[in-house]
């Protein structure tokens, strides 16, 4: 995750704030593609969690949701508008996800291999024309995508068969058979039970393999006591190399002025 450039979070602004600011510059500094996937419910629905979003919705004057948690805005708003600012947004995929005949809550559910039968997911997209401008806006806008969400997911799971009303392009995967799905499945649990039992098997017998080991522990402990992690080093090594650029670029032109006074 850390090679990957995720963005880590405290959940508590005043700290994610400016962590969370550097980050996005530097993905609008080097311009690479970027999918940026948010939660901004911040958690599952459980009934603890229906709870606190209840007593969220009293203090704010919301009304109560039953298939939603109210969306935390503050992180949403600020991503899109520092997105927009630097040009590095394309648009906002606004997706539902939900689950016709089980869901899975916990951990315990998959060991159990209580996996979900089937998952819908509505997609639709907003490009960021469609945005509000005044990011003022960005906050009420949000909210109303997932007011949306709430009676999309009441008519879900009221209507049989159950299933999204179909609006715009509707697409089922290709060849999802029960049999290609059960054998993806017994490959995934063979391939994962080998990978493990090699790697506890070269730790035990194979002494060049346990020093691999140690050497890949100690670079990863070092480099998080030193810099937080791989995608901060990242972060510090593009503005090195940026301040670099920049002083050259400086002092170049600054010779070109002498040479041409």
């Amino acid at each position: 995750m850390q090679v990957a450039c995720f963005v880590f979070i405290q959940r508590r602004w005043e700290e994610d704030k400016k962590h969370l600011e550097n980050m996005l510059d530097y993905f609008c500094d080097i311009r690479e593609p970027l999918q940026l996937l948010l939660f901004p419910e911040g958690t599952d629905l459980t009934e603890n969690t229906r709870t606190r979003s209840d007593a969220f919705a009293a203090q704010n004057s919301l009304p109560k949701l039953e298939y939603v948690l109210h969306p935390r805005t503050t992180g949403f708003t600020f991503i899109v508008d520092k997105l927009r600012k630097g040009d590095n947004l394309d648009a906002v995929h606004d997706i539902t996800v939900a689950y016709p005949k089980n869901i899975p809550q916990t951990e315990r559910h998959l060991i159990l291999g209580l996996f979900p039968r089937e998952i819908h997911f509505h997609v639709r997209r907003y490009p960021v024309s469609a945005l509000p401008v005044p990011s003022s806006e960005l906050e009420p806008w949000c909210r109303q995508r997932w007011a949306e969400k709430e009676v999309r997911l009441r008519d879900f799971y009221s209507s049989q068969p159950r299933g999204f009303e179909r609006e715009g392009v509707a697409r089922v995967p290709p060849c999802k058979s029960e049999l290609r799905v059960a054998l993806i499945k017994a490959a995934s649990l063979i391939y994962w039970t080998s990978f493990i039992s090699l790697c506890f098997t070269g730790l035990w017998l194979w002494a060049p393999f346990r020093l691999y080991f140690l050497v890949v522990v100690g670079v990863f402990v070092v480099q998080q006591k030193l810099v937080g992690g791989l995608e901060l080093a990242e972060l510090a090594c593009h503005r090195y190399w940026k301040s670099m650029t920049s002083d050259m670029s400086e002092k170049k032109n600054k010779m070109l002025d002498g040479k041409i006074q």
